[in-house]
């Protein structure tokens, strides 16, 4: 397991995050009939409808005080190569990310990483070292921008990238699609046509020189004790190069205690 596994890992478990707006800005947005297409609907049976779907959509939004979770994680590169590991998560609200990163081939911990709101350490417990870095410095390295919160809400299960500028949406019978139009990104959502569930995310850059795209598939939802949680997530991005990334959520819980220690030990390189 290379160091640049660790890096994509980082970046793609944590958000594929382009500083996203939080989905109560889009009620702005619903009440200028203007911005929105309706397709096959009358303006205003859509806008009633698309204010119930949205007030659904944000009742889905997950509140949390901690979070702590076991994920396998299958990794496939544009080379073809696959590797796969465990990552074990645990998120203070607001505050810290703390993962362990063991590689199935090693069955043993190779990397702890504590994501903070502007700073990561990086333990590269294989060969003894220790890495400080920013956020900004993961930005760089995996060409992926983002921020602490998107991160966290890409783990927990929240929507990203909702922004206030709705510009469709239509109701089918096996789906509900939304289109959006921010800084960064054209953005289709697909929500199941019952509850109003995220399903899937279809991310293009505006930026058309870039040619950078996302896709983020929602499957194999639970609900315990009121949440709805997606056990199976599916993230492909791809501009120069094309990365795979499943998500398989074997634990996971909410709001129990939990601490999220991070000792260095002495004879540890810095980097």
């Amino acid at each position: 397991m290379n160091k640049y596994f660790v890096y994509i890992l980082i970046a793609l478990i944590s958000a594929t995050n382009y500083s996203c707006k939080t989905t109560k800005n889009i009620n702005n947005a619903i009440a200028k009939k203007d911005t929105v297409i309706i397709v096959n609907h009358t303006i205003t049976d859509s806008i009633d409808a698309l204010n119930k779907l949205v007030t659904t959509f944000n009742s889905h939004r997950i509140d949390f005080k901690t979070f702590n979770a076991k994920i396998k994680v299958d990794y496939d590169d544009s080379k073809g190569k696959k590797q796969d590991a465990t990552a074990i998560v645990r998120i203070i609200k607001d505050s810290a990310i703390w993962i362990s990163i063991s590689a199935t081939f090693l069955n043993i911990e190779a990397f702890r990483v504590l994501i903070k709101k502007d700073s990561v350490i990086l333990l590269n417990k294989l060969e003894k070292e220790v890495q400080y870095r920013s956020l900004d410095y993961l930005q760089e390295v995996t060409a992926i921008p983002f921020d602490y919160a998107t991160l966290q809400d890409l783990l927990i299960g929240n929507p990203i990238f909702m922004d206030s500028n709705i510009v469709t949406y239509k109701k089918m019978e096996n789906a509900v699609l939304i289109s959006t139009v921010g800084e960064y990104f054209k953005h289709l959502l697909t929500l199941s046509p019952d509850n109003y569930l995220l399903l899937h995310s279809k991310l293009d850059d505006v930026d058309v020189t870039r040619n950078r795209t996302a896709d983020i598939t929602y499957t194999d939802y639970e609900n315990k004790n009121g949440i709805d949680f997606s056990t199976s997530r599916e993230i492909t991005v791809s501009e120069k190069n094309k990365l795979d990334v499943k998500l398989n959520y074997k634990q996971y819980e909410f709001n129990k205690d939990l601490s999220v220690s991070f000792n260095i030990p002495k004879n540890y390189k810095k980097k």
